[in-house]
């Protein structure tokens, strides 16, 4: 068959690949014009595409990069973990109280120390739903999935480590420093740059959401999550709530609903928890499942 031949299937391309394109412009020879910032090619131009008014296209990068490679790792849903980054492990619990401080800082230490058994409970409901290895119509289900960050969030990677199984990190680019825990699987290791983005890709996949104590950003994630199903954006899923003794003290859910700002039924939204099997109980029983 002739170089002629070789062109005329119908399935063949027409156009070069863009990788292929690379290759010819770098094959260029160095003028005053090639060399020029204004002659590279546009997606490979960083300055270009840091641009203000590039920020569209950003967006439209950071959804398609991670959904794309989910796509092909075959992830079907998300069991989602928010919480502190703040509360120390049990192997570092008494490093953690014996930090040196002022006495205001030692109870606040010693208040977050006591909080140690959610990350052993984080960790532990990874393993749960880990285990179970739901696979559905090809694509796997209740795959662990976590800020990517320390404390709870590595609580839940390092579950589902524990087991064997792989596990998402949607980190966040921080001005402090910020790095992936060592648990997340590193193909499933997210970084974002807009908080937008990443809570997007939190909940485009969840089935079921775990909110253990934490601070602003655990109280950001879990209030949107309420009014995205509470506002019928979203369609209900299991909302699991841990440390009511925590929540009930930082939030008045019974005043909400008794001033009338939030119906009654709207504390239905969520599920107390105190135990992984609590809140793997709910999860099976919502979905009908038959899995330990």
């Amino acid at each position: 068959m002739t170089d002629d031949e070789d062109d005329k299937p119908l399935t063949q391309r027409r156009f070069y690949k863009a990788e292929q394109e690379v290759g010819f412009a770098d094959q260029q020879s160095g003028t005053i014009q090639t060399e020029h910032p204004a002659y590279r090619l546009a997606f490979r131009d960083t300055d270009f595409l840091l641009r203000d008014e590039l920020r569209p296209v950003r967006f439209q990068l950071e959804l398609l990069k991670t959904e794309m490679l989910l796509e092909e790792a075959q992830i079907g849903s998300t069991l989602v973990f928010y919480g502190s980054a703040r509360i120390p492990s049990p192997e570092k619990r008494e490093a953690f109280l014996a930090t040196p401080g002022t006495e205001e800082e030692k109870k606040v230490a010693e208040r977050l120390a006591a909080k140690t058994r959610y990350y052993e409970e984080a960790q532990r409901l990874a393993q749960l739903a880990s285990q179970c290895a739901i696979v559905e119509k090809g694509m796997r289900q209740f795959v662990v999935c976590s800020g990517g960050g320390p404390s709870i969030m590595e609580a839940a990677n390092r579950g589902a480590s524990d087991v064997g199984a792989e596990s998402l990190g949607l980190n966040i680019v921080l001005p402090h420093e910020q790095a992936p825990n060592p648990y997340v699987t590193p193909r499933l290791s997210f970084q974002f740059h807009y908080f937008a983005l990443r809570k997007m890709h939190f909940l485009l996949r969840a089935r079921a959401v775990a909110v253990f104590p934490g601070g602003f950003g655990t109280l950001d994630e879990f209030l949107e999550l309420l009014t995205l199903i509470q506002t019928g954006k979203m369609k209900p899923i299991p909302i699991l709530l841990y440390g009511r003794e925590f929540w009930e003290r930082i939030i008045n859910f019974e005043a909400l609903a008794e001033e009338g700002t939030i119906n009654r039924r709207d504390l239905d939204l969520f599920t107390w928890c105190e135990t992984a099997e609590d809140g793997w109980r709910e999860i099976s029983r919502f979905y009908d499942l038959d899995c330990g």
